[in-house]
């Protein structure tokens, strides 16, 4: 990839649409932090998207503290 004058790169693939595209538009929350997590095939057939997976993951983390302290990870 190419770190000189953009207008000067000439390696977009012709398949490449931005069309409607808006630069930025993801900025703030990419400044603010992001966690990307890859599941594994079965998994990601099961949790379908973010809300479903952070779903599950509260409901452990509720279980797990109501857990007696001799049971906590």
């Amino acid at each position: 990839m190419s770190r000189g004058n953009p207008a000067n790169d000439n390696d977009m693939r012709p398949e490449y649409d931005f069309t409607g595209g808006v630069r930025g538009m993801h900025h703030k929350q990419y400044e603010a932090g992001t966690n990307v997590v890859f599941l594994d095939p079965d998994i990601a057939r099961v949790f379908k998207d973010s809300e479903s997976v952070n779903r599950a993951l509260r409901l452990l983390v509720d279980l797990a503290k109501n857990l007696p302290p001799d049971r906590a990870a």
